[in-house]
């Protein structure tokens, strides 16, 4: 025998992976992904993205009726009353009175029927946003329809 050769002992000689292995590695890899899911919850980002957005469309609609209250010397849109109404034809009409000399749309919940800002106050329409004044004249503006998470997103001024 030379040097060259070597001898087989029985032992077949692979280059490859088992079985075994390659399903431990699949099984780590879907406990790591679970693990990547459950810390990112994509439910609850999108839940707080969306609270965001109604927490930025309550702040505009305020700050619109804050505009048209200081342009008329501090009386508010005849439509806000003490009772909470829904911002809408039906409700509490804003739309002809704010848009677009103070707002150019009234925005609306991201989850309503149709979440396209309103700037035709013709037709019907609603908001899901509602709308209430104390006996201060203080305006309350909340999104108490849609709110996610167990927030509450009002403001008053």
């Amino acid at each position: 025998m030379s040097k060259k050769t070597k001898q087989v002992t029985g032992r077949l000689s692979s280059k490859g992976f088992t079985l075994i292995e390659i399903l431990i590695v699949i099984g780590m890899i879907a406990i790591l992904a679970t693990i990547v899911l459950i810390a990112i919850n994509p439910a609850r980002q999108f839940a707080q993205a969306r609270n965001t957005q109604r927490a930025n469309d309550v702040n505009a609609i305020l700050n619109a009726i804050g505009q048209y209250t200081a342009d008329n010397r501090g009386t508010v849109p005849a439509a806000i009353t003490a009772t909470v109404q829904t911002v809408s034809q039906s409700g509490a009409d804003l739309c002809s009175v704010l848009v677009p000399t103070y707002i150019s749309a009234l925005p609306v919940d991201p989850q309503a029927t149709n979440p396209a800002p309103i700037t035709d106050c013709t037709g019907a329409y609603t908001t899901d946003y509602q709308v209430s004044k104390d006996s201060n004249g203080r305006v309350t503006v909340s999104a108490a329809t849609h709110a996610e998470l167990g927030q509450t997103i009002s403001v008053t001024r």
